[in-house]
C-alpha cells in the first residue's frame, strides 16, 4: 500500500460554461521512501496536483488519503515547498525557519528549539548567513531558507512545487543536489513537480507524465544507480536513452505539429538589401567574415579604476552561419551581444558586418531580449509591424502587411493575430519577439537568452520554431544562452567564454550535425553526447570562477579564422 493515494481524482474550477477541468481520472500512489517526479508542460495541472496532496485543495470527485485518511487540510507531515519563496522579509534566516518549529514543536523548550534551527539552517548550508534578512539574500540562498523550513517541521514527506525553477543553472543543480542528500540521509518521501527532463532522470525513482488534458500519461522508471552524477550521466547510455524516451513522448504529447503556412513571403526588399524571398535562403552563403570582432574590448569605469569585462574577443563568422554564444553567468556574453547590436559602445577594438564598422543601434541588426518588451496594448500584428514601415519604404501597405502575416503565422501565431500582448503567455510573447525580428528581413539576428524566462518544455517547442523561420532565412545568427542543449541543437559553432572579468574566448566547438534539426534526431545521433561533453568540461573547468590560463601557455582558440 502506498503512503499516498489518488483514486479516480477529477478537479475542475468554476461552474457552467465557465467550468474549467483540469485534472481528470488521476489514479496514483506514491510509495514510502520514494522519489516520485512529476513532468509535464505548463498549463497541465502539475501545480494543482500537488496542491491536493497538500490539502491546500480539495478534489471535485475521486479520493485522495494519506495513510488511508482522507486528507482534509494541510497537516505537518506533508513539507511543502513552492517556487516562490514566501519568506517573511523583516525576519532573518534563523527567525523564518523558527516560524515552523515554533508552530509543530510548541511544547519544545528554548534552548531545543534554537538546536533544531540550527540544526536545519546548517543542513541547507545557511550558517554563515544565518543572521541575514531575505533582501540580503541570493535567489538560491532565499530557495535554501524555503527548504530548511520545511524540513525544519520534519515531515514525513515532502512536496516540491518546481522549487528550482527560478534560479540560474549552476545554482539550481547545486540545489538539486542538496535536496537529494536530505532525501538520501532522511529516505522521507518526496514526491516533486519539475518541466526539466534532466533534473526529473537524475532525482528520480519513478518519473510520470502529466498529459496537456490533465490526465496522467505514461510512467518511466529510472534504475541508474545512486548516486547519478551529471558530467558521468553524459556517458551513461542507460541516462541517453531514457532521457531520449522521455523527450520523445513529452513532444509528440505536448507539442502538436504546427500547421504549415499558406501565406507567401512577397517580394519586396527592405531598405539594407536581401529579400526575394531572402535570396533563396541566401544561396551559397559562405561569404567568409561577414561578421568581423576584432580585438574587442569592453572597459567600464568604477571608483577603484577601470575593469575590463571583456578582453580580446576575436572571431569571424562566415555569412548564413549560427553561432551560439555561453558561459558562466558574468562572463560578458550579454556584453558583447549588445556590442554587436551597436546598443553599448566599443571600449577598443572593432565590429565590422558586412564590411561596414557597427555604429549604433539599426534595424539591419535585430534583437531579441530574454523579455521581448511588448507594448502591451497593442495586438500581436502590430507589435510585429513596429519597424517594418522603415525598413520597407518601397512596398505597398498590403505588401507591409504579408511580410507580418506571413511571419506570425510562421512562429504558430496564426489564430492570435489580434491578441493584445497583455493577453498572452511568456511563451506566446516571445513568438512575437521572434517573429518581430525576423520581419525586419535583418542582415545579423541577435538573441539574448531569448527562452531564458520559459519552461523548459515551451523552451523546447520555441527553439522548433526558431530553427524552422531560420531555416528559411539562413539569416546570419548569434544566440547567448547558459543552456548547452540549446548551444548545440541551435548552432554551427559553439563559442565558449572563460570568466569575467577579462573574459575572453576559451574554446569552440564545430558542431558538425546535419540541418534541419530536431531535438528527437539529434538526441538520437551518434556524435551528439561527444560535443555535449566537450562544453560541459569547458563548463565545469570554468565553474568555480577559474580564470584563463596565461595568454603565452594557452593554445589560440580562434579556430574559424
Amino acid at each position: 500500500m502506498g503512503i499516498l493515494q489518488f483514486k479516480n481524482v477529477s478537479k475542475s474550477f468554476g461552474t457552467g460554461t465557465n467550468k474549467t477541468e483540469v485534472l481528470k481520472g488521476i489514479d496514483l500512489e506514491v510509495a514510502e521512501g520514494e522519489f516520485l517526479v512529476i513532468l509535464g508542460f505548463s498549463g497541465t495541472g502539475k501545480t494543482t496536483l500537488i496542491n491536493l496532496m497538500a490539502g491546500l485543495e480539495k478534489p471535485t470527485s475521486g479520493s485522495v488519503t494519506y495513510r488511508d485518511a482522507p486528507i482534509t487540510g494541510p497537516g505537518p507531515e506533508r513539507g511543502v515547498i513552492f517556487q516562490s519563496y514566501s519568506l517573511m522579509p523583516w525576519l532573518t534566516v534563523t527567525g523564518n525557519v523558527r516560524l515552523a518549529v515554533d508552530t509543530v514543536f510548541p511544547g519544545l523548550s528554548k534552548a531545543k528549539k534554537a538546536e533544531k534551527v540550527a540544526h536545519y539552517v546548517d543542513m541547507v548550508g545557511l550558517s554563515h548567513a544565518a543572521t541575514r534578512r531575505p533582501a540580503e539574500l541570493s535567489g538560491g540562498m532565499r530557495q535554501r531558507v524555503n527548504v530548511a523550513r520545511a524540513l525544519a517541521m520534519n515531515p514525513e514527506m515532502l512536496l516540491l512545487d518546481e522549487p528550482l525553477s527560478a534560479l540560474d543553472a549552476l545554482t539550481r543543480a547545486n540545489l538539486a543536489d542538496e535536496i537529494e542528500g536530505i532525501w538520501d540521509a532522511d529516505k522521507k518521501t518526496c514526491v516533486l513537480i519539475t518541466n526539466d527532463v534532466d533534473e526529473a532522470i537524475i532525482l528520480a525513482d519513478r518519473i510520470i507524465a502529466l498529459n496537456p488534458d490533465g490526465t496522467l500519461g505514461q510512467e518511466f522508471s529510472v534504475t541508474i544507480p545512486r548516486p547519478r552524477d551529471r558530467i558521468e550521466m553524459n556517458t551513461n547510455d542507460t541516462f541517453k536513452a531514457l532521457r531520449a524516451e522521455v523527450t520523445k513522448y513529452l513532444m509528440d504529447v505536448g507539442i502538436e505539429a504546427r500547421v504549415d503556412g499558406t501565406r507567401q513571403l512577397p517580394d519586396v526588399t527592405p531598405i539594407h538589401g536581401v529579400p526575394t524571398a531572402v535570396k533563396e535562403a541566401q544561396k551559397g552563403l559562405i561569404d567568409e567574415r561577414f561578421l568581423d570582432f576584432s580585438q574587442l574590448h569592453k572597459v567600464y569605469p568604477t571608483p577603484k579604476g577601470p575593469l575590463t569585462v571583456v578582453e580580446d574577443f576575436d572571431l569571424k563568422i562566415d555569412r548564413g552561419e549560427f553561432i551560439s554564444l555561453i558561459g558562466h553567468s558574468g562572463c560578458g556574453k550579454s556584453t558583447v551581444l549588445t556590442m554587436a547590436a551597436g546598443l553599448n559602445p566599443i571600449s577598443k577594438g572593432a565590429i565590422k558586418l558586412d564590411g561596414r564598422h557597427v555604429e549604433g543601434a539599426d534595424p539591419e541588426r535585430a534583437v531579441v531580449f530574454q523579455s521581448p518588451n511588448l507594448f502591451p496594448w497593442l495586438s500581436a500584428r502590430e507589435n510585429c509591424a513596429i519597424g517594418v514601415d522603415k525598413v520597407y519604404p518601397n512596398a505597398s501597405r498590403a505588401e507591409r502587411q504579408d511580410v507580418v502575416e506571413y511571419y506570425l503565422e510562421r512562429v504558430g501565431l496564426a489564430d492570435a493575430m489580434e491578441k493584445s500582448a497583455s493577453e498572452m503567455s511568456n511563451g506566446m510573447q516571445q513568438r512575437v519577439g521572434i517573429a518581430r525580428a525576423f520581419a525586419l528581413s535583418p542582415k545579423l539576428l541577435l538573441l539574448d537568452e531569448p527562452f531564458g524566462m520559459l519552461d523548459s518544455l515551451t523552451r523546447w517547442e520555441l527553439q522548433e520554431v526558431l530553427m524552422e523561420v531560420w531555416s528559411r532565412t539562413k539569416v546570419t545568427a548569434i544566440c547567448v544562452t547558459h543552456d548547452v542543449d540549446e548551444a548545440i541543437l541551435l548552432a554551427d559553432r559553439v563559442v565558449m567564454m572563460t570568466n569575467g572579468p577579462q573574459a575572453t574566448i576559451g574554446k569552440i566547438v564545430d558542431v558538425d550535425l546535419p540541418r534541419p534539426r530536431t531535438r528527437k534526431a539529434l538526441l538520437e545521433h551518434p556524435d551528439y553526447y561527444k560535443y555535449r561533453q566537450d562544453v560541459l568540461d569547458f563548463l565545469e573547468e570554468y565553474e568555480h570562477g577559474a580564470k584563463p590560463k596565461p595568454k603565452a601557455s594557452a593554445p589560440n582558440p580562434i579556430a574559424a579564422e
